[in-house]
């Protein structure tokens, strides 16, 4: 790394101990080591709120049209102890960073203007526990498919009326994917959804029109003037308003910007509506976020169900194959229109929501229509081309991304700086796009390109392969329209196709200039083979097996891994996953940890219930639990096995505490799925840089090479406090100075601890043989003496794998853990040169460092567990395990 400023350039000011740099192309600590942030987004519960998951359709309407219900409680409660334990949970497997989601509605729901205060106060006690658990945060101002009142979420239900649309008609007139309401209104059944059909709204005339409204309604919608500017404007400048006063509270609290939150992503996953549309008349076929699946409607056809016109719609199934056109299907909205009556507003004022509409924008009728592309009476498409050229006079085609997306970006930037003039912008461009060139006066410095990966044949058919596809090599045109070469057949060379799209993803920051990747967004769905990991096929014989997802995923973050040595933030942490209902939006589910995981444990279990998964989808029944009365339980468990019934006494223990584990290898595994592959070793802070990381799920078997420069020596005292405002002697003794800095590589003890630890967790025998010709390296596993955040000071702030001191004492002495867990890691270290040391879930390496005029070094280390890999008996299927199935559903086996 080149030498780390002293002074910001932002903003020129000495910057802290703390401070995250982005230099050559890498996040750095302020001593000038390489930093790696690696973590999960916080959480995909945050797209709704408390007890009103995606499939329930009680009271949603009606709560939009009276605005809107708080996010309080979104994603954690802070007040009964359980963040805590999932931070605790989160920090023990090696995560150091947070993408925070928040949505517009949360912060705006009730009107324009009118901002949850209440929302944004617990928001910013959340952050502060974040703190705690010493996470650095940035934050994702997140949305799909604009809105929960168009299938997805983010925008306030106030913006769809504002547009002159009715939500309620969204269904009738096919304008959207509403999952509550799937496949009808009139008969909904949720729970049959399919896969990722949610996406399919991006195709579909409320989303196109939303986004085109959004970023480029001044050119193509003039007439859509509400409050006296365009609808563009309108919108905008509400959106950008709310993020930018919750930036203004979080610096007024005084102690989150920079220590904790270092920046702020873009709008989450931004789509160009109709923008540089060839042909209104013909399916999209330059717009890779656009999935066919289902109904398929052109814009045109789009624009006539919208004015309740019966169409014939192509009808595509999604195979592994990818899709194909299979049928073709009448959608009939018998004359409901998408459009808002113009009775809802009296001289063109809205009576609750209070804005006025220009007359020119009439109600009741296609904005379409009222600008000349087509023609309500006869349905004939007068202008197909009307979104492909900039107006007036069409000069050129339409350059979404640089037309209109970068001004956009730039101003929610600029108002972010307002407020956070440190923050690190996180550039997140639509979905498989790179970014265009931003001026350098607006990056500052202090920039990463936020860009999400998926591997989408796996998403899609919820299977894992022996075949995929370059899916960004088709999208970018590597293979020239064909689509052959781009099949990659067997593990090896899937595992080196996704290495390298990852690679070309990283590239595409070099657009940007100098700044780190970090992908924001990654992850598998657990719901795969029909649900078979959760019990609920072959007479549950599968339960609890998830190899296929541990495959998945780790192909997908060996890919982060290699030469990439990528920064990325996982989908999701769910706190209220259920195996029915997955993350509660839309029948995803990637949540890596769920309440309905949670292992059976006698002091917790009471008689089994008779519940079917057919019987709680019929009568609509919400298996998440609400995290204000504890998330951390086991709720029913439908399929196979019938379902666990637990108190809410004894749910709220569960999750207030430790006191059901037996040791921090339990803690970490249980509840967990597929934990072998996300919870993997890494450097966290490297001095020099990572130049290749290896590291094998199945023999527990990890290799890191580092290149050093002789410019790399770090700055311990760079770590240390500031001196003393009244003094101009430092208040850190000589010793604190004389610190030598380290490689710091997370070694999880979910991969690496040692066969008594294990046994102690699962309950299993040891034979005391074993016990003693173990080679252990004894170590506390929630705590080390330093992070990459953090000064190497004994006093220090709380490190990767502290336990919250709440949850050493309480007053509720039978809930709480007495002392930290401890334990011991088994491993085998072998270092090219240097010496090592292990504190905690952190080995520390010490190497040479070049001196000046001499070439770079190049050094590997290599851990390895003693005895291979980690298998527990209980992974073997026994006798009573075998029978279990058989038996009738009123018995249990404990």
């Amino acid at each position: 790394m080149p030498k780390v400023p002293t002074t910001s350039p932002a903003t020129g000011n000495p910057v802290p101990p703390h401070f995250i740099h982005t230099l050559e192309a890498n996040f750095v600590d302020n001593a000038g080591r390489t930093v790696l942030l690696r973590g999960v987004n916080l959480s995909g519960d945050d797209k709704a709120p408390l007890d009103h998951p995606s499939q329930v359709l009680d009271d949603f309407w009606e709560s939009g049209e009276n605005g809107g219900e708080s996010f309080v409680g979104r994603p954690l409660n802070i007040d009964d102890g359980s963040a805590d334990v999932h931070l605790a949970r989160l920090r023990g497997w090696g995560f150091n960073m947070l993408r925070y989601v928040v949505t517009w509605e949360a912060l705006e729901h009730s009107g324009p203007g009118k901002y949850d205060h209440e929302f944004i106060d617990y928001t910013i006690r959340v952050l502060r526990k974040c703190k705690e658990h010493g996470f650095k945060v940035y934050m994702d101002p997140h949305q799909d498919t604009w809105s929960r009142f168009s299938g997805g979420s983010g925008a306030p239900y106030w913006t769809l009326l504002a547009c002159g649309i009715n939500p309620r008609n969204i269904t009738k007139t096919h304008a959207a994917m509403v999952h509550c309401e799937y496949p009808n209104s009139a008969n909904p059944n949720p729970a049959e959804l399919p896969a990722m059909i949610w996406s399919t709204n991006y195709g579909r005339l409320v989303v196109q029109t939303l986004f085109t409204l959004f970023y480029a309604g001044r050119d193509f919608a003039p007439k859509c003037v509400i409050d006296g500017v365009n609808i563009q404007d309108y919108l905008q400048s509400h959106y950008i308003e709310a993020f930018g006063l919750l930036a203004d509270r979080i610096r007024d609290a005084g102690d989150l910007l920079d220590d904790c939150i270092i920046g702020w992503d873009s709008l989450n996953e931004p789509f160009e509506g109709f923008c540089g549309y060839l042909d209104l008349n013909s399916y999209p076929s330059e717009q890779g976020s656009t999935l066919k699946k289902g109904t398929f409607p052109t814009p045109a056809q789009s624009f006539r169900l919208g004015m309740g016109q019966a169409q014939t719609l192509d009808v595509w199934s999604f195979s592994a194959l990818g899709p194909k056109k299979s049928g073709k299907l009448t959608v009939d909205p018998k004359g409901v229109k998408l459009w808002s009556d113009p009775s809802t507003e009296v001289n063109g004022i809205h009576q609750k929501w209070g804005w006025k509409r220009d007359p020119a924008w009439k109600l009741g009728t296609c904005l379409w229509a009222q600008h000349g592309i087509w023609d309500v009476e006869s349905g004939y498409v007068m202008i197909p081309d009307y979104f492909l050229s900039l107006p007036p006079e069409g000069e050129r085609s339409v350059v979404f991304i640089e037309d209109y997306w970068r001004p956009h970006w730039q101003a929610f930037a600029s108002r972010i700086r307002r407020a956070h003039p440190e923050a690190i912008l996180f550039v997140a461009p639509p979905v498989f796009a790179p970014p265009p060139p931003i001026d350098e006066e607006d990056l500052k410095g202090r920039a990463c390109l936020s860009t999400h990966y998926y591997d989408g044949l796996t998403l899609l058919t919820r299977h894992w392969h022996w075949f995929n596809a370059d899916a960004l090599g088709v999208l970018r045109g590597k293979y020239g329209g064909a689509t052959l070469p781009a099949v990659k057949i067997g593990e090896k060379a899937i595992r080196k196709s996704l290495q390298q799209q990852l690679g070309i993803l990283q590239d595409d920051a070099q657009i940007l200039g100098p700044y780190p990747t970090i992908i924001g967004e990654i992850g598998i769905p657990y719901d795969m083979d029909d649900k078979k990991a959760y019990g609920w096929t072959d007479n549950g014989k599968h339960k609890g097996d998830y190899a296929s997802q541990q495959k998945a995923l780790d192909a997908s973050l060996n890919a982060a891994d290699g030469p990439n040595a990528l920064n990325y933030t996982l989908w999701t942490y769910c706190p209220d996953n259920s195996h029915a209902w997955g993350d509660g939006w839309n029948l995803e589910d990637l949540s890596i940890w769920s309440p309905d995981d949670l292992k059976q444990r006698s002091e917790f279990v009471t008689k089994l219930s008779d519940n079917s998964s057919a019987m709680l989808l019929k009568k609509g029944a919400i298996v998440t639990t609400s995290a204000a009365t504890s998330s951390l339980s086991l709720s029913t468990l439908p399929g196979g096995d019938g379902g666990v019934a637990v108190d809410t006494e004894v749910k709220h223990a569960a999750i207030t505490s430790l006191a059901r584990w037996n040791n921090a290898y339990d803690f970490l595994t249980d509840g967990a799925r597929a934990v072998k592959a996300f919870c993997r070793p890494y450097p966290m802070a490297t001095v020099g840089r990572p130049k290749d990381i290896q590291f094998d799920v199945n023999k527990s078997e990890f290799k890191l090479t580092v290149v050093v420069r002789s410019d790399d020596a770090p700055n311990s005292e760079a770590l240390l406090p500031p001196r003393s405002s009244s003094s101009s002697v430092s208040t850190v003794s000589a010793s604190d100075k004389e610190i030598e800095l380290s490689t710091e590589i997370y070694i999880p003890l979910v991969h690496f601890a040692s066969d008594k630890v294990v046994a102690q967790a699962t309950g299993e025998s040891q034979q005391q043989s074993d016990l003693d010709e173990e080679v252990v390296v004894a170590v506390d596993p929630i705590s080390h003496s330093s992070s990459p955040f953090t000064t190497a000071q004994p006093s220090r702030n709380p490190s990767s794998f502290d336990l919250p001191a709440s949850l050493q004492s309480s007053g509720n002495s039978s809930a709480t853990l007495s002392s930290p867990l401890s334990t011991a890691l088994s491993i085998s270290v072998k270092a090219s040169e240097g010496r090592y040391t292990i504190e905690g879930q952190v080995l520390k390496w010490w190497y040479p460092v070049p001196a000046e005029g001499e070439p770079e070094r190049e050094y590997t280390i290599t851990i390895s567990r003693m005895g291979g890999a980690i298998k527990t008996k209980s992974a073997k299927k026994g006798f009573w395990a075998k029978l279990r199935p058989f038996l009738c559903p009123c018995c249990t086996i404990m």
